[in-house]
């Protein structure tokens, strides 16, 4: 009883009506307000026109498709409730006319001018009847849309272009996620082959260090005439000091005795 009297209705309250099947239809293709599809929203062109679809679903790429559903389906009621032959083939007609009238008023608009990657706007009819009977009194409807840029679609075939917009949307995740994955492998190997050359530069540069350390080493403590045997020498010859060289630093012969000078106290 609802459906009929908001059919019987304003033009304005049918056309909520219609935004209202399409909202409930876009919330179950699991495409996220915002992200994927904008609802209401304004858009001006280049030459400062001003455009509202009713809904814009955004693709990868920054492409989009526009969806319009306003529609009038007064005719179509009457149609329907028709008592007779002569007012059921009269409210057909005025039915396909209401539509190719709306095809026109689209195609007028450019929606399809202003998107990139599509080439066409969809016309949502929130009624599987309403297009069935008008195809079947005039077959050549959809061509004759497609011609003008407009593709018509009821809520069965407007849930399967959204469901396969929800999956190019996936596939186009993934395949980012795989690109972003291929850069970062490849910023990670070019920092560890950096890491490596550091590595062996540090080697190298230890390596040094230790050949310095061990010829220090020679002229201080293990080599012929070293400085800590020519200080045990002068300790030997009476240096005062109470220190003791570590032995371990040390490469004096253990007998090594020298007799201090006779006047030496």
């Amino acid at each position: 009883t609802n459906l009929t009297r908001a059919l019987k209705g304003k033009s304005q309250t049918q056309g909520a009506w219609g935004e209202m099947i399409l909202a409930t239809i876009l919330e179950s293709s699991g495409l996220r307000a915002g992200e994927e599809y904008e609802a209401q929203a304004s858009h001006t062109t280049e030459d400062g026109q001003r455009l509202r679809p009713d809904v814009i679903v955004n693709l990868p790429e920054n492409h989009r498709i526009v969806i319009d559903a306003k529609v009038s389906l007064t005719a179509y009621e009457a149609h329907s409730s028709a008592e007779n032959d002569e007012d059921r083939t009269a409210a057909l007609k005025a039915h396909l006319v209401s539509l190719r009238n709306h095809i026109k008023i689209l195609s007028s608009k450019e929606y399809h001018a202003h998107t990139t990657g599509v080439d066409y706007v969809i016309m949502f009819v929130p009624i599987e009847g309403a297009l069935a009977v008008a195809l079947q009194a005039d077959p050549s409807l959809i061509i004759d849309a497609l011609a003008q840029h407009v593709t018509i679609a009821t809520p069965t075939t407007l849930i399967t272009v959204l469901r396969t917009v929800r999956s190019i949307w996936r596939t186009w995740s993934i395949n980012k996620n795989a690109e972003e994955i291929a850069v970062r492998a490849g910023q990670l190997y070019e920092k560890f082959f950096g890491f490596t050359e550091d590595m062996e530069k540090l080697g190298g540069k230890l390596g040094d260090a230790q050949a310095s350390h061990k010829s220090a080493m020679n002229k201080l403590s293990t080599g012929t005439g070293n400085v800590f045997r020519q200080f045990e020498m002068l300790k030997a010859l009476g240096a005062k000091t109470n220190k003791t060289l570590p032995a371990g630093l040390l490469d004096i012969e253990p007998a090594l005795t020298i007799a201090p000078p006779a006047d030496m106290p």
